[in-house]
């Protein structure tokens, strides 16, 4: 993408009723103000609050969105310019139960209150294969606790990926760490039973991967308390 599109993308971003971008210190120094407020302030209901974490370009937050009226929607990533997608088609569809938040994945509990959260979906993140990026890896201890924080007690994971590293490296540290695993499976769209929005829903770049025959792999999980 060019620098004068992505300028672009950025500009009408911040036009947007359903985009959120607080500073870096705002965050930090739990200034925030949507934090712990997210459904009296912004979606003026008591509805369940689904995140999901790295959302590229948002089509798996509005097409959750879209399939579940009564439920909140929050998609998170640090690259404004790539979310501008789902913000742009959740504004032009009237959605009002989507928005979008620009932040980083590590700074998650300083944007939620305690219990503010039903699920959280992380849907392709990078696998970070290099023993030095495990700390960036998404589903790594530190990661889990961060969830945890602002997860709900029974609060639901979800992990989507097409990478059988990330699949196996994610179910060998659950079942290694006692938390729960509901359903786990390494080729969702050859298997019977997987939920439905596991398979309804589709990124751009699952589509591309299912063109390969590459399989998708899904797990869902609580994190022990």
């Amino acid at each position: 993408m060019g620098s004068k599109n992505k300028l672009k993308r950025f500009k009408e971003n911040e036009t947007f009723a359903n985009v959120f971008q607080p500073t870096r210190e705002e965050v930090v120094s739990n200034s925030f103000a949507l934090k712990g407020k997210w459904n009296t302030d912004f979606f003026k209901n008591t509805n369940p609050i689904v995140l999901e974490l790295g959302c590229g370009k948002g089509e798996y937050s509005v097409g959750l969105a879209e399939q579940y009226p009564n439920k909140n929607f929050i998609g998170i990533d640090i690259k404004g310019a790539r979310f501008w997608r789902g913000a742009k088609t959740a504004v032009e569809s009237g959605m009002n139960n989507v928005c979008f938040l620009r932040t980083q994945i590590e700074l998650i509990e300083h944007c939620f209150n305690e219990n503010e959260v039903d699920e959280i979906w992380i849907t392709f993140p990078d696998p970070q294969i290099k023993y030095k990026r495990t700390k960036h890896r998404m589903t790594n201890s530190e990661f889990l606790k961060r969830y945890k924080k602002i997860l709900k007690p029974n609060g639901i994971m979800h992990l989507k990926t097409d990478s059988e590293f990330m699949h196996g490296y994610t179910l060998g540290l659950l079942h290694g760490e006692g938390h729960d695993v509901l359903y786990a499976n390494h080729n969702v769209y050859k298997n019977e039973g997987a939920p439905h929005e596991v398979t309804k829903i589709q990124t751009f770049y699952e589509s591309q991967y299912l063109e390969q025959n590459k399989p998708i792999t899904y797990i869902q999980f609580k994190i022990k308390p």
